[in-house]
Formats: structure tokens, C-alpha cells, sequence
């Protein structure tokens, strides 16, 4: 009986994990979703579970710094091409044209 317990114990500590951390509410809303299908896929498990599980589950917190050093990384771009479009612009005022160059 004592080993009853203890495993009924694990069960339920399992069960809260789960539902702390929010995987009962995924999966049951997956599995409804399901259910309310009006066609029912060949292969539930390969179509339908595992494309709405994979959308279901949360971002990577490391997805949101990426995102953000690569927005930083664009707007720097953006001034450095700027910056190099007035420096030609600026360097063009002191060299003379490509063709006198030539017929020198």
C-alpha cells in the first residue's frame, strides 16, 4: 500500500508541474481543436499535433536579443551607408573626374 502511495504521490506531483507550467491548458486546447475539426486528418499526430504544438509553444527568450541586436545591427547599417554616401560625395569635391585621371 505504502508503494500505492508513493507513486500516486509522484503522479500528482507531475500533474502540478505540468500544470504550472502550463502544458495541461496547451495540450487540452490542441486536443479540442482536434476535436472540433470538421475533417479529421489521416495522421493526427504528424499533421495537426505537432504543427499546433509547435505553435503553441512560447519563444525562446534568446529569439527576442537576437531580434533586438539584429534591429540595432540594421539601424547602424543604415547610418554607416549614409555616412559613406556623404564622404563620396565629400571626396568627389576634391578628386578630379575618372576620365581627366585617365588622360594623365
Amino acid at each position: 500500500m505504502a508503494h500505492y502511495k508513493a507513486a500516486d504521490s509522484k503522479r500528482e506531483q507531475f500533474r502540478r508541474y505540468l500544470e504550472k507550467l502550463g502544458v495541461l491548458d496547451t495540450l487540452t486546447k490542441v486536443l479540442v481543436a482536434l476535436y472540433e475539426e470538421p475533417e479529421k486528418p489521416n495522421s493526427a499526430l504528424d499533421s495537426f499535433l505537432k504543427h499546433h504544438l509547435g505553435a503553441a509553444t512560447p519563444e525562446n527568450p534568446e529569439i527576442d536579443l537576437l531580434r533586438l541586436e539584429l534591429a540595432e545591427m540594421k539601424e547602424k547599417y543604415e547610418a554607416i551607408v549614409e555616412e559613406n554616401k556623404k564622404l563620396k560625395t565629400k571626396l568627389a569635391q576634391y578628386e578630379p573626374p575618372q576620365e581627366e585621371k585617365r588622360a594623365e
